[in-house]
């Protein structure tokens, strides 16, 4: 027997990745997910409801096929429909994950209320009761008018509700806490969570219906359950946010209706989720006067260029191998940086701790900040602070060269319209023109930046 074949007829699956096994065994092959295999039960042959009985498949030619722009509808919440690519598309499926407690259900309320108004909405709870629900609703001051509540986790009862009530919005809290009749393993196994995501989806794409699905997360940040979940939905965004602050920062990373990485402010109270317009004022500490290992990059989420503060701090080591702390970017291109910095500036830094932090908890992920990582870097080792109206932005390579970043113009006129006034930057990304109210340091090489600051 072919091992594609083992893999078909296989009873396991590993709850990490969604691999089908043959036989259990204590580390998945695929993943390496130690303790992660599960037995999976299939549901009894002919029990599975395709939703597609007497349908004939139609084969079109993708020119005759019409590509009418998508329709979508508000949220009610302006930065969720930035994240959302603009809005609400009839039929796609939404997956929302996050720790627990950092507001989730109470992001999706919030969009139940507003949406409730205006179109039929159905909220189901699997983890709460529909007083709780009710209390929460309360405490946050908005209407439940046009807003329908459903206590229930059977995946078929919730579908056959859903057909008679036709809501255009649904939110399912949460995808691991349903099940199918057609399985018998526990809710929030492998197999129960795409067994039941994929009837989810099939009903969204057959109704026209937005859905969206709550999901649980392993204490490493990523979404519990098959892999296989993010694949099947349209969408997948994630709440971030460090424990203690009250900024919260829901960022997507599968979109197929807009652009991925797309970043939304909130900042939450006593009366819920509240959006921050302006997020660059609130990751700025605008210090009354300068201070060394600060310094401001204008860095890009998404479609939205951001101000941040790059803190660094520079201090001598007791230990044999100093150590290396990031906090907001990857600790490897921390260590790269520095080896850049001695070999094409001359600066070492052996016997010394090096500290580098994101204010805000904001993670970046682009290679814009490699420049203002070096910037603050130094000005703590140097102990001299740089200017508070600074802004330094450019990727830097092995070989000590300042490469451009995209989008170099709107980064300017973000700083610009932030009141800073001087600006060290890739000379690739210079615009001719210059930008009103901002001095321009272009530089091609580490030794030119070191020069400028």
């Amino acid at each position: 027997m072919t091992q594609a074949a083992k893999r078909r007829r296989g009873t396991f699956a590993c709850e990490a990745c969604g691999a089908r096994l043959p036989k259990w065994s204590g580390q998945c092959p695929d993943c390496g997910a130690w303790n992660s295999i599960l037995e999976l039960s299939e549901p009894a042959r002919g029990t599975r409801d395709g939703g597609y009985a007497g349908a004939e498949p139609e084969v079109l030619d993708l020119t005759a096929v019409g590509a009418e722009r998508e329709v979508r509808g508000g949220s009610g919440i302006a930065e969720l429909d930035r994240v959302l690519g603009g809005g609400l598309v009839a039929g796609s499926v939404v997956l929302l994950g996050g720790d627990p407690g950092i507001g989730k259900s109470t992001l999706l309320l919030q969009v139940c209320a507003a949406l409730g108004r205006h179109q039929p909405v159905l909220y189901v709870t699997g983890e709460e009761s529909p007083q709780q629900v009710s209390l929460r609703a309360r405490r946050l001051g908005v209407s439940g008018d046009g807003v329908r509540l459903l206590a229930e986790t059977c995946v078929e009862r919730i579908l056959g509700v859903a057909d008679s009530e036709r809501p255009r919005v649904m939110v399912i809290d949460s995808i691991q806490t349903l099940f199918t009749e057609n399985l018998s393993s526990a809710p929030g196994s492998v197999s129960q969570v795409r067994e039941t995501a994929a009837r989810l989806v099939r009903f969204a794409k057959q109704s026209a219906t937005c859905v969206f699905l709550v999901g649980h997360v392993t204490k490493e940040g990523a979404l519990a359950g098959p892999r296989v979940l993010e694949h099947m939905v349209d969408t997948v965004i994630y709440f971030e946010g460090e424990a203690g602050s009250q900024f919260r920062l829901v960022r997507s990373v599968k979109n197929r209706f807009g652009a991925v990485n797309e970043l939304g402010v909130f900042a939450m109270t006593d009366r819920g989720l509240r959006e921050v317009v302006n997020p660059s004022a609130i990751f700025l500490s605008r210090h009354d006067e300068p201070v060394p290992g600060s310094v401001v990059l204008v860095t890009r989420e998404g479609t939205r260029p951001l101000l941040i503060e790059v803190q660094a701090l520079v201090d001598e080591s007791p230990l044999a191998n100093p150590r290396r702390v990031a906090l907001g970017l990857d600790q490897n291109r921390l260590a790269m940086l520095l080896a850049v910095l001695h070999r094409h500036g001359g600066i070492g830094m052996f016997d010394r701790d090096v500290f580098v932090n994101v204010v805000g908890g904001v993670r970046i992920g682009e290679t814009a900040a490699d420049l203002a990582v070096i910037a603050a870097v130094l000005s703590s080792f140097r102990d001299r602070p740089l200017p508070l109206d600074l802004v330094v932005f450019g990727e830097v390579g092995l070989s000590g060269e300042v490469r451009p970043v995209p989008n170099g113009l709107d980064r300017l006129r973000e700083a610009a319209k932030h009141g800073l006034k001087r600006a060290i930057l890739p000379a690739k990304n210079a615009p001719k023109g210059g930008v009103s109210g901002l001095e321009l340091v272009p530089v091609r090489g580490l030794r030119e930046a070191l020069d400028a600051l």
